[in-house]
């Protein structure tokens, strides 16, 4: 296996104000063979509510489509875990700057540039069905990217968030558009969100923008999800189904959210590799070089992300059993 990490933007293209000298990424996990031989391409998208980016969502899902034949790489793309500066379309032009560049240097990691694939997991879910939907939105100004299609020729959605309405995933709600969270009923202030943080609503809300452009879509989701509700999952697969647009919904009786793969080396936190927390990570030394101040519940999520793996295993085998 090839492994390679790679920066999507060029010296000087890149901005956001919680950055702290991070920039998005794309990990490959690649076949070492010969260059001609062009296989299927997956660029996975992990969750994380827009303010983190799981490790549980990148390694374990890159390895299973690894053993499947693909060539797979993981985005790294910006977060805001303090929610306080709205990210609106950041994300987005990652995801999109990501898949213009496995296009444009397909052959050099010996992929197929007309079959490469989305893979997104909860809010990642809301980030590649975005893409899936508003990718003739994301324009590029590096004219090296710029004549380069950013449309993904399919979409697996898992347990996606989708909607900003009534059965949204708030905290990426607002973690995009900047709208208030009222949190005595854990629901968006819409009365106290400005016309702009509405207007971002309606555009991010996404069963409400899917076209006769949308590429293909599996969706699963799990029925007794209740971090992301399966409506999510139902209201997409609605509106592809009104546009013509094939895609398949399969929704599991049984299972929590944030399953990944629901295999051993997820179940067993076997994954060794965090590179998707590096965001939190820069913040992190931020807050403890006094570069940038948090509130005291954002610095231990922080803390989190500096912890041995062994202590972060052990404090997911204990939340768990909590």
């Amino acid at each position: 296996m090839i492994r390679n990490t790679i920066k999507i933007w060029e010296p000087g293209e890149y901005e956001y104000e919680l950055s702290f000298g991070f920039e998005p990424t794309v990990d490959g996990y690649l076949h070492d063979e010969a260059s001609d031989n062009l296989r299927p391409c997956l660029l996975v998208v992990p969750g994380g509510a827009y303010r983190f980016v799981s490790p549980s969502e990148a390694e374990p899902v890159a390895r299973v489509f690894y053993e499947l034949g693909y060539n797979v790489f993981v985005l790294t793309y910006t977060t805001d875990v303090t929610m306080t500066v709205p990210l609106l379309l950041r994300p987005l032009q990652d995801i999109s700057r990501a898949m213009r560049l496995l296009r444009r240097r397909s052959n050099e990691f010996s992929i197929d540039a007309g079959k490469i694939a989305i893979c997104g997991f909860s809010a990642g879910g809301h980030l590649s069905a975005s893409l899936a939907v508003h990718h003739a939105d994301v324009t590029d100004d590096n004219p090296a990217y710029a004549g380069i299609s950013n449309r993904p020729d399919a979409a697996i959605l898992s347990y996606p968030v989708i909607t900003t309405g009534p059965y949204t995933h708030v905290d990426s709600a607002s973690a995009l558009t900047g709208a208030p969270v009222d949190r005595q009923t854990n629901k968006l202030d819409l009365e106290q969100s400005t016309d702009e943080q509405r207007r971002w609503l309606e555009y991010m809300s996404l069963e409400k923008q899917v076209t006769n452009k949308t590429p293909p879509c599996f969706v699963w989701h799990t029925a007794p999800d209740v971090d992301v509700p399966v409506e999510n999952a139902y209201s997409f697969a609605s509106a592809c189904h009104a546009q013509g647009i094939n895609c398949a919904l399969h929704i599991f009786s049984k299972g929590p959210h944030g399953m990944s793969v629901a295999n051993d080396v997820w179940a067993n936190i076997e994954y060794t590799d965090t590179y998707s927390v590096a965001q939190h990570v820069a913040m992190a030394e931020a807050v403890r070089d006094g570069r940038l101040s948090v509130m005291p519940e954002i610095q231990g999520f922080l803390d989190m992300t500096m912890m041995s793996r062994q202590d972060r295993k052990e404090l997911q085998v204990f939340t768990n059993q909590a």
